[in-house]
């Protein structure tokens, strides 16, 4: 009967203490940030070499192998790097340094393989440079089918 007594002997108490929750609660609403995810900066760059009509181990071969040994000779603060080959495509993700400044390493990264293509297969293209940015990568993807629903219904 302890706080049941207190509350009836001192009902005041019980709501200052209510009003002050209340102003609490508001006050941390408001100053509560808004945006749901952070902003993510890492320094990840992805290149792109195309030239249809190789076979993965041709592509590996010619392209992919001198591409990673320039980028790994020519441009500064590389901390990873990984390859992936397929038929007439070789896409490779540069991971940086922390604290490397992009600009520099993309400009690297751009004179380093027009260096290199003279070694590459005659014709080939300069490869797509893309800056990889993770707030722009959807977290969750869903799909939704139906035999008896239109496309509308679904999305409703």
């Amino acid at each position: 009967m302890g706080i049941v007594g207190f509350a009836l002997r001192l009902p005041h108490t019980f709501y200052v203490l209510a009003s002050l929750i209340l102003f609490l609660g508001l006050t941390a609403i408001v100053s509560m940030p808004t945006d749901i995810f952070p902003e993510i900066n890492i320094p990840v760059v992805t290149v792109i070499w195309q030239y249809t009509g190789l076979s993965t181990p041709e592509m590996e071969q010619r392209v992919t192998t001198y591409s990673e040994y320039s980028l790994s000779s020519s441009v500064n603060g590389i901390k990873d790097i990984e390859a992936q080959t397929l038929n007439g495509i070789s896409v490779q993700k540069i991971f940086f340094q922390p604290d490397v400044n992009l600009d520099l390493a993309i400009a690297q990264i751009v004179s380093g393989t027009n260096s290199i293509r003279a070694l590459m297969p005659a014709g080939i293209q300069a490869p797509i440079v893309v800056q990889y940015n993770a707030s722009s990568v959807p977290v969750l993807q869903i799909s939704l089918s139906s035999d008896t629903l239109n496309e509308q219904h679904l999305y409703d």
